[in-house]
């Protein structure tokens, strides 16, 4: 079969802290299959300015703003699995990842106001995202207004909420708590494996 081309964005602006470890475990795992191609975005180098609200792409079917979000943009249209890996910042995702929320703004427009497709129909329904998020907080609703954002970023990119995953661990908050995490660790790599043989099912279907 092709490979499945898997897109892993690091939203933290603190390198390898627990969510960028988090992604690593899921990455470290889906590279052991040889089908497996991933590329790994760190979002606070990839120079992601912020939406300015302008909606010029609702008639351009662009953005207006040329950053790295022109380069990023053809990677989350080519990836067949998006991950998003992003702490909890004062309830919500940080604000690294919430300009590339913000930004996925030229979607919406695509799909909603200009009735294009964002991806080729052939391959609707047959795209697959993963959040990743760590808090430090130990609330059992900590990751409660992260979920509809990122839900929406999704929604507009072609993933559907069927297809989308979680892998969400709090009460870690120094940089490496993740590591001490009991069942972090296991859990990434599982929710790889059960990944890769649903994409391998849908995929060659």
């Amino acid at each position: 079969m092709n490979n499945i081309r898997v897109l892993a964005i690091a939203g933290s602006p603190r390198r390898h802290g627990n969510s960028e470890t988090l992604l690593d475990f899921v990455i470290e795992e889906l590279e052991t299959d040889s089908c497996i191609t991933v590329q790994k975005v760190i979002l606070n180098d990839a120079d992601i300015q912020p939406c300015r609200g302008c909606n010029a792409c609702e008639k351009l079917n662009y953005c207006i703003n040329h950053d790295g979000m022109d380069t990023l943009s053809e990677q989350i249209i080519e990836a067949d699995l998006i991950i998003l890996a992003a702490p909890i910042y004062c309830m919500s995702i940080c604000a690294q990842a919430k300009a590339l929320v913000d930004r996925a703004q030229v979607f919406r427009s695509r799909k909603y106001v200009l009735k294009l497709p964002v991806v080729p129909l052939e391959r609707v329904g047959k795209r697959f995202g993963l959040f990743i998020s760590t808090a430090g907080q130990d609330w059992d609703y900590v990751f409660d207004a992260a979920v509809p954002v990122v839900k929406c970023f999704f929604h507009v990119i072609e993933v559907k909420n069927r297809d989308l995953s979680y892998l969400m661990v709090r009460n870690v908050d120094e940089k490496g708590a993740v590591l001490n995490h009991p069942t972090a660790k296991d859990d990434a790599i599982a929710l790889s494996q059960r990944l890769v043989q649903t994409m391998k099912e849908r995929l060659c279907s």
